[in-house]
């Protein structure tokens, strides 16, 4: 049996590619959507991908699998668990091989084994597959992909369908389904592996360890949302719906595009080089998002095109990107050329396809030398904040997550998770100047570029949490501007 881990590390994201040499098939499990990369590493070990599944309808990427039925012509094999509310809907609309699967239902690709195990509680129509390789010779399973039902070291977030979804009342209801489904994951043999959907950085969970596997013994032992579940039901369900971070904007649209079908993608966008005269063209649109991929926010707080967003090519990028840009705007990024295709992926795999053109960071100086002025933003220390904020005219914007600032804030400070800043903007006075923070400068400096965007007056505290915590007040409870809503 061939098995292949594919990460994602922007994401977090664990897709699977498993094939019976001795047949040459095989078969993805949760792929996204830019499936080149699966295809090429099957053909470099000699196999061919006939089929594709997903455990569940996913929330923070677009899945690939109607691409490979589109492009590949596989057998795709989904959930028919849940309510009509949680069916797919695109595989019944086109000519596309496919098999519904419910509970206890198995299907082989080649000599291996997969059996659909109904895990609810992330999500309502949630599968796992028990993966056994029969040609090896073995009649039980080695393991268990669990897509976002068991994590290294967490759980899948139940909350999800209220919070990302909107679907209320659903995240206590949900928390129980999933307490059910731990009970069910309890019976496993000590030794079965676990192979999750998600690592750590994923938003899908709140404590998801960084190692890529582990087994059901050492989960028993060590997860603390199992050993939570273990002791009851009503402690699991505090425990599990407790600090779950905010969901980024964007997860919303992933349930419903995956739910009726991702659009096909064919090939990757192929953005245009701009030069530094066509970059004035572009300063200062509303109509457009320019995201400047820089990984320095200093750099960028120094000098950017004006109404550009700050979104750095590293681990946050999806989340910027995703819950900073509406679907269909175009976009334009300021991206070395070496980096401009790992941009483009990781925006199309949160279905953000319009990616028109882009520059690079030279080509921006030549602009401020030439043909515009390069747009700043103030940068400032918590010595600022103590000083100034909340006197007069000066308000001081709290992006960090309600779990966070409920623990210790500056006083009187607002507080919108920078995630969801983008659909609560308006909520923010637009005649009075806001000193915006978090934990470390990283999601107020993304935060920051936004509202400046929008015309408000900002700086950005650039400056560590503790450090506030050390020379100022910290006082605890809820904001004024709540997370939520």
């Amino acid at each position: 049996m061939f098995f292949r881990q594919v990460f994602d590390e922007k994401l977090a994201q664990y897709a699977y590619l498993i094939g019976c040499q001795a047949t040459g098939e095989a078969i993805v499990i949760d792929p996204e959507r830019d499936i080149d990369q699966y295809v090429k590493i099957a053909t470099g070990e000699g196999l061919e991908i006939v089929a594709v599944t997903e455990t569940h309808i996913h929330a923070d990427f677009l899945s690939g699998s109607r691409e490979f039925a589109e492009q590949h012509d596989v057998h795709v094999y989904l959930s028919d668990e849940g309510d009509a509310d949680w069916k797919y809907e695109w595989v019944k609309k086109g000519d596309y091989n496919y098999t519904l699967l419910k509970d206890g239902d198995a299907f082989k690709i080649g000599n291996i084994e997969l059996r659909a195990v109904h895990t609810p509680g992330h999500t309502p129509e949630h599968l796992s597959f028990l993966v056994t390789d029969l040609g090896g010779g073995a009649n039980e399973p080695m393991g268990m992909a669990s897509g976002d039902f068991v994590f290294v070291g967490d759980l899948g977030r139940p909350d999800l369908l209220e919070s990302a979804a909107g679907v209320q009342g659903a995240m206590e209801p949900s928390a129980r389904v999933l307490h059910s489904s731990v009970q069910e994951f309890l019976k496993l043999p000590d030794y079965m592996q676990i192979w999750p959907g998600h690592g750590a950085g994923s938003a899908c969970g709140k404590a998801l360890g960084a190692v890529p596997e582990t087994t059901v013994g050492y989960e028993r032992r060590f997860n603390a949302a199992i050993q939570t579940a273990i002791e009851g039901e009503a402690d699991f369900v505090n425990y599990i719906l407790e600090g779950q971070p905010e969901p980024p904007m964007y997860f919303a649209r992933m349930k419903r595009d995956n739910k009726i079908g991702p659009p096909v993608l064919g090939s990757l966008p192929q953005p245009q080089l701009l030069t530094a005269r066509e970059l004035v063209k572009l300063s200062d649109r509303t109509d457009i998002a320019v995201l400047d991929t820089r990984l320095d926010r200093t750099a960028f707080m120094a000098g950017h095109l004006p109404g550009s967003i700050f979104a750095p090519l590293n681990k946050t990028f999806p989340t910027i990107a995703g819950s900073y840009v509406d679907e269909g705007v175009p976009i334009y990024l300021v991206v070395e050329e070496s980096e401009l295709m790992d941009a483009v992926r990781s925006l199309v795999r949160i279905g953000l396809d319009e990616v028109a053109g882009y520059a690079t960071p030279d080509t921006l100086l030549v602009y401020d030398e030439t043909h515009g002025k390069l747009h700043s933003i103030e940068e400032v220390k918590f010595d600022s904040v103590k000083a100034h904020g909340n006197v007069g005219d000066v308000d001081v914007l709290d992006v960090r997550g309600i779990s966070e600032y409920q623990e210790g804030h500056v006083p009187n400070a607002l507080n919108i998770a920078h995630t969801r800043l983008f659909l609560r903007c308006d909520e923010l006075p637009k005649n009075r100047k806001l000193l915006v923070h978090c934990g470390t400068g990283a999601r107020a400096a993304s935060a920051a570029s936004l509202l400046s965007r929008s015309g408000r007056t900002v700086s950005l505290v650039n400056d560590e949490w503790t450090n506030w915590a050390q020379m100022g007040e910290v006082v605890t409870g809820s904001p004024e501007l709540e997370t939520t809503g």
